[in-house]
């Protein structure tokens, strides 16, 4: 069993249309055909055989074995409000407002009103199972169709019968009626499309040898749509022809067994025994959709107050637990900014103590350095002047010993000139004689040649050697230029006295080898030589000194632009400086601020030492009310048991009314019935004793009433009273009540007044705390600053300079830290009253909220 109903009103939301379905698997599903999608699903524990949507989706109809169920379209259940007492309801419809709805019960349609649930109508006329009910657009007329083969047309208003077209070989299966209500068109068994007009069947229009189970005509009446027991639908021909034509849409693979059309026409829905729900877009011929109505839904839902409690107690929870994350979240950000202060304050305090030992050092680098540089220039200007003079003393040495060599030459070539004409004159006399010995000497001076040759050798390594020596000295001389101009002259005086020697022992040589010139030129020739390469050494330490002094113009530089760093981190001190006294003036100011501020907090203290004397005084009358509230309710309590007790009295009282009533009752048909015998003397005598034996009592009992007249009275006098007590205690109450009433909203407001001017104390209190922290930051920078502003003029006044800032004496240092501490303390004091006013419990036995103390 399968049913649908698209949503099918004008007060829905126009982006979401709603299909109900039920099943075999006890199951009701609501269905979105806007988006496609399954929104809500409830299964049952017994099958569902009918489901209707209410026009506005909001409830749904359901039929059982046992009842019909009218339920309520939750946001994520459907739950069950009414039910009605009608079995295995097959077929059930809302009207078109919605306002009421028809239910088959067998062969009986009953009319219900949706929102009073009275039954307003039965309509009764069908010999067999209706199979299918239909509501005109105007709600005035229902038609209905059976296995009986009838098509009735009902009067919703006076629940009669209009109209009737009887099939007796036909069992239909479903009926649609048209825009005017006029013309109703029913499928059955026969194979046919009927349309009936005024309870005559006007049209058949043949299916082809296929069975039809379902019809729908669209709201706008130019659209027909049948279902077939195959699964196919048509689309017939409208207005209808006979022989029919249809475009046939084979969908389900079993029998259709419902099929409606949306309010907007725009969109067919079928069900079939294939368990499938098919939703159809209605296309025109030539593939246009068919134009939208306007409609505009309703956006509201259903939701249960169970659920909307739960929501809402947790959306309080969800925002307290937000609140306290949000109160925890600025607590762990005011513990991380007051972590930060105290690094960054750290961080300061290093940096300036690092500054400070970097001056320092600057100082002391800055006077060694000139140290240094004097002392480098002196030992400069001695070298440049050392090398000076011994290059002047080389020079002049060396023109002597030239001018003495050259002397000596000349001396030598005329004594040679002498001795060759003497040697000629003697070679001709002894050249037999001496050839012997001139071989042997020639061989010996070879030898010795052959000896200078190496010497010269050597000499030529050493010269190499000193060459090697000369560029590791021209390597190393920047490192340390002053050894290396020492180990040069000792070298060079060195080899001056090697070549004095040499010079000494050639001329001994020559001396001694006169005979020898040829020899002594040779010698003559190698010392031009030597002369030669000491000068081009010479040249090379000139170059070497050249290279020197370039690198004293590079040095000279480089403590140039050392200066010129030095200045300006100089402008940058005074720079500082200049800062400090600016800070110092805001000293001053902030000074005077925090005396103000104390003076703006002595009245608060006041003000808050009155009204603690105030809540006090409150906390006491307080106190006073609630005993005689006490007092008042135990006299109350005694009232309400004497009240208690009156109240069994008059029980009693009552009950022996109630019995003299009965009695004198009885009285009066016993008296009834002696005056029957009035003609009769003795009989009325004997019924007389009788009666007086019966009712007239002795004179006890005459005394016990008397008794109990006097203690009646005495009870009414005492209930009296007591009423005319209980009434005053009530208007005593009452007023009591107004009073205390009045004076715990007064208690109530002056508390309320208490705890604002206590919030805005804390905010007053709060920014005096960062403006004292930035105090203190200020006052230990300006602190800072003034100790070196201290060193720094100490250090300039003993070099003789005048001070770049203001000093400070050290007892004006002593007495800023002296007023420091005062405010510590003060601002102490004024913490410890304030945790002591806000832990202190009101008059109504609250406690003010927690202080934010900022650390």
């Amino acid at each position: 069993h399968c049913a649908c109903r698209p949503n099918e009103s004008s007060g829905i939301n126009a982006e979401y249309g709603l299909v109900a379905t039920c099943s075999l698997d006890r199951t009701v599903r609501i269905w979105n055909y806007e988006n496609n999608s399954l929104d809500l699903t409830k299964e049952f524990q017994e099958e569902a055989f009918s489901v209707a949507l209410h026009p506005s989706g909001l409830y749904v109809l359901v039929g059982f074995s046992d009842k019909l169920r009218l339920m309520n379209i939750l946001i994520d259940d459907i739950q069950p409000f009414k039910e009605f007492t009608i079995r295995g309801c097959r077929e059930c419809q809302f009207s078109n407002g919605g306002h009421l709805f028809a239910a088959v019960h067998g062969n009986v349609i009953q009319l219900y009103a949706t929102y009073t649930f009275e039954n307003v109508g039965n309509l009764k006329g069908h010999n067999g199972k209706v199979r299918s009910i239909v509501w005109s657009q105007d709600d005035s007329k229902i038609i209905s169709c059976g296995v009986d083969g009838a098509v009735y047309e009902w009067s919703v208003y006076t629940s009669k019968r209009e109209g009737e077209s009887v099939l007796k070989t036909c069992s239909y299966t479903c009926a649609a009626v048209s825009q005017d209500g006029n013309t109703t068109f029913a499928v059955g068994s026969d194979k046919t499309l009927k349309e009936i007009s005024d309870s005559q069947i006007q049209r058949e229009v043949p299916a082809a040898d296929t069975v039809l189970t379902q019809v729908a005509i669209s709201r706008s009446g130019r659209m027909l749509f049948v279902g077939t027991a195959q699964g196919s639908i048509r689309a017939m021909k409208f207005p209808l022809t006979v022989p029919g034509e249809w475009t046939e849409h084979q969908c389900h693979a079993s029998s259709i067994t419902k099929m409606r059309i949306s309010y907007d026409d725009g969109f067919l829905f079928t069900v079939g025994e294939d368990a499938c729900l098919y939703s159809f877009k209605i296309m025109d011929k030539e593939g246009r959709g068919l134009k939208a109505k306007d409609i505009t839904y309703a956006e509201e839902i259903l939701i249960s107050k169970s659920d909307l409690q739960e929501k809402d107690t947790a959306m309080k929870e969800l925002k307290t637990r937000v609140y306290e994350l949000n109160m925890e979240n600025e607590y762990q950000l005011r513990l991380k900014d007051m972590n930060h202060h105290e690094k960054t304050k750290e961080l300061t305090e290093k940096f300036i103590q690092e500054m400070e030992s970097l001056k320092t050092k600057n100082q002391v680098l800055k006077t060694d350095k000139d140290k240094e540089e004097a002392k480098h220039e002196e030992e400069r200007q001695e070298l440049i002047e050392r090398q000076h003079q011994e290059l002047q003393d080389l020079e002049s040495a060396n023109n002597q010993k030239l001018m003495a060599e050259y002397e000596k030459y000349q001396e030598l070539q005329a004594k040679s000139q002498r001795m060759q004409e003497e040697y000629e004159r003697q070679l001709a006399a002894k050249s037999e004689s001496h050839k012997q010995a001139l071989r042997e000497q020639t061989e010996q001076y070879e030898t010795k040649l052959h000896e200078k040759i190496g010497q010269l050798e050597a000499a030529h390594d050493e010269m190499r050697q000193t060459m090697r020596i000369h560029e590791e000295t021209k390597k190393q001389i920047e490192e340390d230029a002053d050894r290396e101009i020492l180990d040069i002259k000792n070298g060079y005086e060195r080899r001056l006295r090697e070549e004095k020697e040499g010079n000494m022992r050639l001329t001994g040589e020559t001396g001694i080898m006169k005979k020898k010139f040829k020899s002594q030129e040779q010698e003559i020739e190698a010392l031009k030589s030597d002369i030669n390469n000491l000068n081009t050494e010479k040249n090379k330490l000139n170059g070497v000194i050249k290279s020197l002094e370039k690198d004293i113009l590079g040095l000279k530089k480089e403590i140039q632009e050392r200066d010129e760093t030095i200045q300006d981190k100089e402008k940058r001190i005074y720079d500082l400086k200049k800062k400090n006294q600016e800070l110092e003036k805001f000293k001053f100011v902030l000074d005077y601020k925090i005396r103000e501020l104390k003076k703006q907090i002595e009245p608060r203290e006041n003000d808050i030492k009155a009204m603690k004397d105030q809540i006090q005084e409150m906390d006491t009358e307080l106190e006073r009310y609630n005993k005689n509230n006490t007092a008042l309710d135990l006299k109350i309590e005694e009232s309400k048991q004497k009240l208690k007790a009156n109240k069994e009295e008059m029980a009693i009282q009552r009950q022996k009314v109630h019995d003299m009533e009965a009695e004198l009752k009885r009285f009066r048909t016993d008296v009834s019935n002696c005056v029957q015998y009035i003609q009769d003397p003795q009989k009325l005598k004997t019924k007389i004793v009788e009666l007086n034996k019966k009712y007239v009592q002795s004179e006890q009992a005459v005394e016990a009433t008397g008794m109990d007249v006097d203690i009646q009275k005495e009870y009414a006098r005492q209930r009296d009273h007591l009423e005319r007590s209980v009434a005053s205690f009530r208007k005593k109450l009452s007023k009591d009540q107004q009073i205390h009433r009045a004076d715990n909203v007064r208690i109530m407001q002056e508390n309320v007044s208490l705890i604002k001017e206590i919030n805005d104390l804390r905010r007053e209190l709060k920014i005096a705390r960062t403006q004292i922290s930035s105090l203190k930051y200020a006052l230990n920078l300006d602190q800072n600053k003034k100790v070196h502003d201290l060193e720094a003029n100490s250090n300039v006044l003993k070099k003789g300079a005048p001070p770049m800032g203001p000093i400070i004496s050290p007892e004006e240092l002593d007495q800023t830290k002296k007023i420091v501490e005062i405010q510590k303390s003060e601002i102490k004091r004024l913490r410890d009253e304030l945790r002591h006013t806000i832990n202190r419990p009101l008059s109504n036995g609250q406690k003010l909220p927690p202080l934010e103390v900022a650390q």
